[in-house]
């Protein structure tokens, strides 16, 4: 019996790790589409747009929150994500890694001020810079230095994810995942309306195997984020909740909840282009 539900954890923690590879693909593919370029000559973050930054965010507002730097070692042995404190500790300590560069990222990456376009931004080219395992410690020292913020909680979920997309173990992918979703989780506790938790939760826990059943819960999530949005001032990515959502219904047999939630997400974004492409395609 214990055998039997030990091999049963383990199959579903390989089918997670399956489904996590699909959705860091998309992570992935999307931060590509959106032509945002890293200098040839240099495999460090390229300056961001500026942001507005709130009053307790540490950089100042008339700075950019990444800078061009010298080129970032990770930290040696083990990802930092096994042991979030420490880690954290060793990277900081690293005298390669220039903690002034981990602070305007991490800032830039869990302020309220910055676009998504421009949290994409950094996003990529950290990742392409191969740095994403200090941000990563940086994020954990932040969680465990302030648990009740949720936006640190958030972007901590949101490194995970990316670091899911450049490693090949299902099961190192699929326990990143479980992480990143409890992390959500949490964000969301400590606020329901955490956009970006709630969005990338719901992303995320569609690509999981089918046999988990989450579809449901997926669908529930992005109803939630379309209700808190119709209620604020439209956001250009708030066009992306109604695209996914009308994917979900059309993915569970429910075609006209699929076009009736494009059209609408149309009606209020006319310049998307994802979801004139939908609607083409149900005529």
């Amino acid at each position: 019996m214990r055998q039997n539900k030990a091999n049963m954890k383990k199959w579903i923690v390989v089918l997670i790790g399956a489904g996590v590879a699909l959705g860091a693909g998309y992570y992935l593919n999307r931060s590509r589409s959106e032509n945002i370029s890293t200098p040839a000559n240099s495999s460090a973050p390229a300056e961001v747009e500026q942001v507005q930054a709130r009053p307790n965010d540490a950089v100042e507002a008339t700075q950019p929150v990444v800078k061009k730097r010298e080129e970032l070692s990770p930290p040696p042995g083990p990802p930092a994500v096994a042991k979030p404190a420490p880690a954290a500790t060793a990277v900081l300590a690293n005298p390669n890694v220039d903690a002034a560069f981990l602070q305007q990222a991490v800032d830039l990456l869990v302020s309220t001020q910055a676009t998504r376009q421009q949290k994409r931004a950094a996003w990529k080219q950290l990742r392409d810079a191969g740095k994403l395992d200090p941000v990563i410690a940086e994020l954990e020292q932040r969680v465990a230095n302030d648990p009740r913020a949720a936006e640190y909680s958030a972007a901590l979920g949101q490194a995970y994810l990316q670091k899911c997309g450049t490693i090949k173990d299902m099961r190192e992918q699929a326990v990143l995942a479980m992480q990143a979703d409890k992390l959500f989780d949490t964000a969301l506790t400590l606020d329901p309306a955490n956009w970006e938790a709630r969005f990338t939760k719901a992303v995320g826990m569609s690509y999981w195997p089918p046999t988990l059943n989450k579809g449901d819960e997926v669908i529930q999530h992005f109803q939630t984020l379309i209700e808190q949005q119709e209620a604020q001032t439209p956001q250009p990515h708030f066009a992306e909740t109604y695209a996914w959502l009308g994917d979900q219904y059309q993915k569970s047999g429910r075609t006209d909840d699929a076009r009736a939630t494009w059209q609408r997400g149309a009606a209020l974004f006319p310049a998307d282009e994802k979801l004139r492409e939908k609607l083409a395609s149900t005529q």
